[in-house]
């Protein structure tokens, strides 16, 4: 019979003697079958390596105080206002307020070559000191954890000098001090008494944003500066130890 009769009748012709029908192909869908391998290599997402997003480090007191104890302490930069500063510090800290890091913090970069601890009263004004002198590029950054508070409470050594109000007392005092004058004014004045729901949004937004714009003002007065402290003599400080 002629191939092409065949194949219209449907017959194929016999297999060749040691060979095996071919199988039919399978899909993924049937059960008992092995899914095929993509030609294309999955996509491959690189790891970031970028951790600036990334918390502070948190450096204990006694853990800094270890260091300082065996002669390999980091350089200790205080951002509190030159009052507080001479209030009381550990010894061997710098003076940077806060305001004049953040003003000249890619200047101030250029010369904290080494591990750096950025030390406040609690810790607060220590965290944006951290976020300001890591947006210039320096990575070797830790914050002491709870500020002179902790450092003092754990007994740790400090220099003292005259007694002065911290900021954050302060704070306390003004913002105290207005709801309740306010809060007596409204009996006679109405509406009066708005004026500390204000103050208390206000500080409701200082915690939620780890900042105080009262704090900042008040950081401006002749009672908190205490001896002007410039860049250029930050930096001579700096070099000296170098």
């Amino acid at each position: 019979m002629e191939p092409g009769l065949r194949a219209r009748r449907g017959l194929t012709p016999p297999g060749r003697p040691g060979t095996r029908p071919p199988r039919p192909l399978q899909t993924p869908d049937e059960p008992g079958t092995a899914r095929r391998r993509s030609p294309h290599p999955p996509e491959e997402h690189p790891v970031s390596t970028d951790t600036r997003s990334a918390s502070p480090t948190r450096l204990t007191p006694s853990e800094l105080g270890r260091l300082l104890a065996d002669g390999r302490g980091p350089r200790l930069i205080d951002v509190r206002t030159p009052a507080e500063f001479k209030t009381s510090h550990i010894a061997g800290s710098y003076n940077v307020p806060l305001n004049l890091l953040r003003e000249h913090r890619a200047e101030l970069a250029n010369h904290l070559d080494e591990e750096v601890v950025l030390i406040c009263r609690s810790g607060g004004r220590a965290a944006l000191a951290e976020e300001a002198l890591a947006g210039a590029g320096l990575p070797n950054l830790r914050v002491l954890e709870g500020g002179i508070t902790a450092w003092d409470s754990a007994g740790q050594s400090l220099e003292y000098g005259e007694p002065h109000w911290d900021l954050e007392r302060q704070v306390r005092l003004v913002a105290g001090s207005i709801v309740l004058a306010t809060g007596i004014a409204g009996i006679f004045v109405p509406g009066l008494h708005l004026v500390g729901t204000f103050v208390g949004g206000g500080l409701v937004f200082a915690a939620i944003t780890n900042t105080c714009g009262m704090g900042m003002m008040l950081s401006k007065l002749p009672y908190n500066r205490g001896p002007r402290t410039s860049i250029q003599d930050v930096v001579a400080s700096l070099k000296g130890r170098s």
